[in-house]
């Protein structure tokens, strides 16, 4: 997603509603926040927006989106921020949020980049927090030169021999995605058993991917950038693969990371809310995968409803004369 309002490293940024995440629900918030008349800026420790989406799944068809049979991930992603954008959000990516302070009269919000947000309000839509993909074992040295945890964008790959490595749903998802633009896709999995939903692993057993089975990863060369790739099977088995990509899906570690040091009440690794979406802390709000509640239920579609529902009664504790119903869209 290129031709956002980014804000650079280290601004001074002052706006209504800080956002933290953009992710599916946190773009959704920053449309609605605009579209209720506050100023917004956007927050999040990964490059790009998209959240957990962009990052992992760009590919895959997600299918209980309202208003969509069928929706590629990153599309998703392009049209929420195509819709946010309609207010002009400021965006500040590759900024992860360490510390929120009260000003007495709203937020101040520092990243680990040096921005200070002022904000009179909060929207936290941290998704599962910080998540850190499982380092293949060897190879690290090429990292950014063949070696790679996510792939944003397939056509990068096209015309190349790709290794992929793993056993879950990304890696047979990525397997099955590039298929048909690689030159050649082979996937490694240590065990003879998959932890991937059981039609991708008939889908890629049916497809021209060659899996190896139980095989590991056991040396990346090449001269500068990944050229072949060894693997190892548990019976002393030993091939080299041609490869000018190895894509490692391993799985990640979630880690709410500095969330937990914000004097936020806690269950299950989610910040509690009340049916506002207020959290335990005065101007903060919580929406999505983030925030829990008796009876929550993790769906996109659900963090979109919460963005909402969280954003109008942000609305209305600015500005007491706002109401909290917002009328039609259509009305405006």
């Amino acid at each position: 997603m290129t031709g956002l309002p980014t804000a650079g490293v280290g601004p001074e940024v002052s706006v209504d509603l800080l956002v933290i995440g953009a992710g599916p629900t946190g773009l959704y918030g920053a449309y609605y926040a605009g579209f209720r008349g506050l100023s917004v800026a956007v927050a999040d420790a990964l490059p790009e927006v998209g959240g957990q989406i962009a990052a992992l799944y760009p590919e895959k068809l997600i299918y209980d989106v309202a208003g969509f049979p069928a929706v590629r991930g990153q599309d998703l992603v392009d049209r929420l921020a195509e819709q946010a954008g309609r207010w002009e959000p400021t965006y500040l990516l590759g900024h992860g949020v360490v510390r929120l302070d009260d000003t007495g009269e709203g937020i101040l919000a520092v990243t680990d980049a040096g921005a200070r947000i002022t904000a009179r309000a909060v929207l936290v839509c941290g998704g599962i927090g910080n998540f850190i993909p499982r380092e293949l074992p060897v190879g690290s040295e090429y990292l950014g030169r063949g070696l790679r945890y996510f792939v944003p964008r397939l056509d990068e790959l096209s015309g190349q021999d790709v290794v992929v490595v793993g056993g879950g749903d990304s890696a047979l998802d990525w397997a099955l995605s590039l298929e048909p633009i690689a030159a050649s896709v082979t996937l490694v999995h240590r065990r003879t058993r998959f932890r991937a939903h059981e039609r991708s692993v008939e889908q890629v057993h049916a497809s021209s991917v060659r899996v190896l089975t139980p095989y590991e990863v056991e040396k990346i060369s090449g001269d500068g950038s990944v050229s072949e790739v060894a693997v190892a099977s548990t019976d002393g088995g030993r091939i080299v693969l041609p490869a000018q990509s190895v894509v490692a899906a391993l799985g990640f570690i979630a880690d709410l990371g500095p969330i937990e040091q914000w004097g936020l009440r806690l269950r299950r690794r989610r910040i509690l809310v009340d049916p506002t979406m207020r959290t335990s802390r005065e101007r903060v709000f919580a929406a999505g995968d983030i925030a829990d509640y008796d009876g929550k239920v993790s769906l996109i579609s659900i963090g979109f409803g919460e963005a909402a529902l969280a954003v109008n009664h942000i609305a209305a504790l600015l500005d007491p004369a706002c109401s909290i119903t917002p009328g039609h869209s259509s009305d405006a």
